[in-house]
């Protein structure tokens, strides 16, 4: 499983992603997979994944299958995410 989110910095929603993140990562021990739309990795992922509203947290299969997508904030509760990450 693969756990993702696309966002961009500098932007208003910039500060609750960075602090959610760190969040996540001090609680989990797990660090998200993070993607800019605007660089060449995630243009194409967003395009693949029809990402048009940052930020966006979506959970992949192995097989590439969309299982979750959380859009906009608020974000989401850790432990929504955090169960998608097992096994990692």
């Amino acid at each position: 499983m693969r756990v993702v989110i696309v966002w961009k910095d500098y932007t208003d929603y910039s500060r609750e992603v960075i602090d959610w993140m760190r969040e996540f990562n001090r609680r989990t021990g797990k660090e998200l997979e993070s993607l800019d739309p605007e660089s060449r990795d995630g243009e194409g992922f967003a395009r693949v994944y029809d990402i048009v509203q940052y930020p966006t947290i979506i959970a992949i299969a192995d097989d590439g299958k969309e299982q979750k997508r959380w859009v906009g904030t608020p974000l989401p509760l850790m432990n929504e995410v955090s169960f998608y990450t097992l096994g990692k």
